[in-house]
């Protein structure tokens, strides 16, 4: 009686061994090319943030009139990036959406806090 219990508990084990997750192999090269082009896509996402930094803060410069036209060209613009960087970046198609989001989120936090010490940097 022992030994069927026995033989049972070991082919039991051996399935379920057969059932363990394996973790897929790692290609290296594919992920050192999209850590790549993440960084390039980043240095766009950094110019498009200077940028819109800049002209935020000349705008505010040269007029008190719509205040508000900064913020909605801004937040147009990060919201139209993507579709910037996918004609810059051919390799774009592969990113996830987790990729954009990181990408959004730098240029939308960027730009602000650019503008906003450009604006308490500058001379009254």
């Amino acid at each position: 009686m022992a030994k069927k219990a026995r033989r049972r508990t070991e082919e039991q084990a051996k399935e379920e061994e057969s059932h363990h997750f394996q973790f897929p192999e790692f290609d290296e090269l594919k992920w050192i090319v999209h850590e790549l082009e993440q960084s390039l896509a980043l240095a766009v996402a950094f110019v498009i943030t200077v940028g819109l930094a800049v002209v935020s803060w000349a705008y505010d410069r040269s007029t008190t009139t719509f205040l508000f036209l900064p913020l909605l060209v801004g937040i147009g613009v990060i919201a139209f990036s993507p579709t910037i960087i996918q004609r810059l970046r051919p390799q774009a198609h592969e990113y996830t959406r987790g990729d954009w989001a990181g990408l959004i989120v730098v240029e939308l936090l960027g730009w602000l806090g650019l503008w906003f010490l450009f604006l308490n940097v500058s001379p009254v």
